[in-house]
């Protein structure tokens, strides 16, 4: 995280929530009863910001002001979020079938932001991340986005499997990436209005996306190692969608 990115101090992160400034993330003092902090963290949730506790030798770890943060750290986002609805209605302003790829949990900011630059590269109309447990479009992501993070609607949920089942309400087939997926990725057809799931780095898909999940896609392995870097298979992944498109 980029120093311009870090808001420190009670009085700059109440005027950045007042302002409306889009936030990422913002860390509290553990254990605090200080009102402002309290009155912080009410209006950051209020936001849909993530809010976590942690002990002072974090937030001065983290502290770009040698430990002047009066107990709280906002992390800025480098991009504004927009809604699902902004994604499907761009799409039907094309006049294309909905192309959508949601990050299921990746923590890397430079994995989602390689996700972001190949989904913006093969014109995929939008991007879908959680808001926990999940990197936020900071400027690391932005960085490894090279740019695309700029050009793509990228939106921010509280909850996956709600909006994952939104969208199959829309009219989308939900597709997973899993070792061992049963609709193996050169047979399964891939037409029509579909959103990829991309697991994170360490877990794959959580128990409930996957259980909403209509298909669970394999990637054909030839090698001893098993299992490829996420944005590695997103790409994969992106590019047969777009193979199939152009069929």
């Amino acid at each position: 995280m980029s120093d311009e990115n870090i808001i420190e101090g009670k009085n700059a992160v109440i005027e950045a929530l007042r302002a409306g400034r889009p936030l990422d993330k913002v860390f509290l003092a553990k254990g605090s009863n200080d009102k402002a902090l309290g009155f912080i963290a009410s209006n950051a949730r209020n936001a849909g910001v993530t809010v976590t506790e942690c002990d002072r030798r974090k937030l001065d770890a983290m502290s770009a002001t040698n430990g002047a943060h009066q107990g709280v750290i906002a992390f800025a986002a480098a991009k504004e979020y927009c809604a699902v609805e902004d994604i499907l209605a761009y799409a039907a302003e094309r006049g294309d079938d909905p192309f959508v790829v949601v990050c299921d949990g990746l923590e890397d900011p430079r994995n989602l932001g390689a996700v972001i630059r190949c989904a913006e590269c093969a014109g995929v109309h939008g991007v879908i991340i959680p808001r926990h447990h999940s990197a936020g479009v900071t400027a690391a992501a932005d960085k490894a986005s090279a740019g695309a993070a700029e050009h793509m609607r990228i939106a921010r949920v509280a909850n996956l499997t709600s909006t994952l089942q939104e969208l199959k309400d829309k009219g989308l087939w939900v597709y997973g990436a899993e070792a061992d997926g049963s609709a193996p990725l050169w047979k399964t057809d891939m037409k029509g209005p579909i959103c990829l799931v991309i697991g994170s780095e360490g877990r794959g898909l959580s128990r409930l996306v996957r259980e909403n999940c209509d298909f669970i896609l394999s990637i054909p392995m030839a090698g001893q190692v098993n299992s490829l870097n996420a944005s590695v298979a997103a790409a994969i992944l992106v590019y047969e969608v777009v193979r199939q498109r152009h069929e």
